[in-house]
């Protein structure tokens, strides 16, 4: 297995409110952990936000005895939540603060994924598979017929998130497993990159790429042509299917 992950500032932002982490290693009971985590919140709230977050996520799957991996990243996930609303309670400029969170582990031939918000998980081989579903107004209103895809992609609310950790006392995750087929590459990224670059040019960056730090820059360095109205987040994973 090899991974490699980045992040950007982007061209408009003047804080980096994204944060990932990469572990090809054991994390707990655990085979693997890939994260990331987009902050949403005032000035250093949002930062915070995706950090804690993911360092409390970290630490609960260090301690967990279970062995079931949905079990472990729910338990996980739901324990950064309480976490971060009592962080946010300490301090009146990080009240309000929360973070989308993406989280993935690699059990054999098989692709474990949850998420809140509207950082993504996509799977690409010969095409690309967007295996996570944004929890977003917009997302709302393409479910229900409003608006049609390439609509969405310019609409003005599409930073509206209806799910995230830190924003309500309880947290309705989605999870997501798939078996893995060899030569699938994985990319987890903030919506710094999907709300920058379209899936069909993600998709001939990864696969044209020579190796993952390249298409790592090049997807930043993409989005950030198109605009960079955001901070990005990479990142991607050649899992080791038919070694």
């Amino acid at each position: 297995m090899n991974a490699f992950s980045a992040t950007d500032l982007g061209q408009i932002r003047k804080e980096n409110q994204d944060y990932v982490f990469v572990s090809e290693t054991p994390v707990g009971n655990l085979s693997n952990l890939f994260v990331v985590a987009d902050g949403m919140g005032g000035h250093k709230a949002g930062d915070f936000a995706s950090r804690f977050t993911v360092e409390s996520l970290i630490e609960s799957i260090t301690n967990d005895a279970e062995h079931n991996p949905i079990k472990i990243i729910r338990s996980a996930m739901k324990t950064a939540n309480i976490l971060l609303r009592e962080k946010a309670k300490e301090d009146a400029a990080r009240l309000g603060m929360g973070t989308t969170l993406v989280v993935a582990t690699i059990v054999g031939h098989y692709l474990y994924v949850a998420n809140l918000g509207d950082s993504r998980l996509y799977v690409v081989s010969e095409e690309i598979q967007q295996v996570t579903r944004d929890h977003s107004l917009v997302e709302e209103m393409i479910r229900i017929g409003e608006i049609n895809r390439e609509e969405a992609h310019n609409h003005p609310d599409k930073n509206v998130i209806t799910r995230a950790i830190g924003v309500s006392s309880e947290v309705d995750i989605d999870f997501f497993d798939l078996k893995l087929q060899e030569h699938d590459i994985i990319l987890l990224c903030s919506d710094g990159l999907s709300n920058m670059v379209k899936d069909e040019e993600i998709s001939k960056i990864v696969k044209t790429g020579s190796d993952l730090s390249e298409i790592a820059a090049r997807l930043i360095e993409r989005a950030n042509e198109n605009g960079g109205k955001d901070n990005i987040a990479v990142v991607l994973i050649e899992p080791s299917i038919g070694e």
